[in-house]
């Protein structure tokens, strides 16, 4: 039992990672219609940010949940106001490849730099150490990634369904005609959801690098489970792919524990019969 316990909490961790990517993916799919596939570049690049404020900036961890997300945002909205913009309007094939050959310029300039083994980041001395729960052994640090994951996920889908700021983004890129009338800056406005998606991706990168080390190809091995489990929630559905990515995460965790020779393709099984049953995926809305 110890051993199912102790997948259930890798899959809930793989869960909050999964949930957080995706969340960032349906924000800008939903938005922007671009299928961002240098979502896992960017991921990395939060990783990334976050050693280097500690090794030169001297800047730890809790700083750095906050300072990395916005400087891998601002990165991700000159990406939006240079390259993407001008794919507005066009078929979703032509996004796909722009952020497909950024990912492979950004993790090869990484992979260059700092080869491809992994570079370690401390967790911080608040979050070290366990609490034994009688039944299992939790590590502090990868509880408290679960939770505050869960956190940012549930604040995010209320800032974008629940409040009047979100409404102006939903409006501004389904009728950007009428919201420039009501004197609203629509341009501004998708720039800044593209920067809210990026900067998202970034959070799960510093979330990521005590656990998993700092690596230019971290993004690589996760963006593809992360596109499926965006698919199975539903393209551009917030809660869809926050439900999914953490039930996906735990059922990727039974799995190993159950049969681990289909703990690598679970995920995509999943997947297929989705689409067979409902293409739309589990919440996503029919066109």
């Amino acid at each position: 039992m110890q051993a199912l316990y102790a997948q259930l909490l890798v899959g809930l961790i793989n869960g909050s990672f999964y949930a957080l990517l995706s969340l960032g993916l349906a924000v800008i799919f939903g938005m922007l219609n671009i299928i961002n596939f240098a979502h896992g570049a960017l991921y990395m690049m939060g990783a990334f940010c976050a050693y280097f404020l500690l090794n030169i900036a001297g800047i730890g961890y809790w700083p750095a949940l906050i300072v990395a997300p916005i400087v891998v945002g601002i990165f991700g909205m000159i990406l939006e106001r240079t390259m993407l913009k001008w794919l507005s309007g066009l078929d979703h094939l032509y996004g796909l490849l722009l952020t497909f050959g950024l990912a492979l310029i950004i993790q090869g300039v990484f992979q260059n730099y700092f080869g491809s083994s992994g570079l370690p980041y401390a967790i911080p001395d608040e979050l070290k150490g366990g609490m034994n729960l009688g039944f299992m052994f939790l590590p502090i640090y990868r509880g408290w990634v679960v939770i505050f994951s869960l956190i940012v996920c549930l604040l995010t889908w209320y800032l974008i369904e629940r409040t009047r700021l979100g409404a102006n983004l939903r409006a501004a890129t389904e009728n950007p005609t009428l919201v420039r009338a009501f004197g609203i800056n629509v341009p501004r406005m998708i720039t800044l959801t593209y920067g809210l998606g990026v900067g998202l991706a970034a959070l799960a990168g510093v979330l990521s690098a005590p656990i998993n080390q700092v690596r230019p190809l971290m993004g690589a091995d996760l963006i593809i489970v992360v596109f499926a489990v965006v698919v199975i929630g539903g393209m551009g559905s917030i809660m869809g792919s926050i439900i999914t990515g953490f039930a996906l995460g735990v059922i990727e965790g039974l799995t190993k524990y159950f049969y681990p020779e289909a703990s690598n393709t679970v995920v995509f099984v999943l997947m297929v019969l989705v689409l067979l049953v409902k293409p739309s995926g589990l919440t996503g809305r029919t066109t």
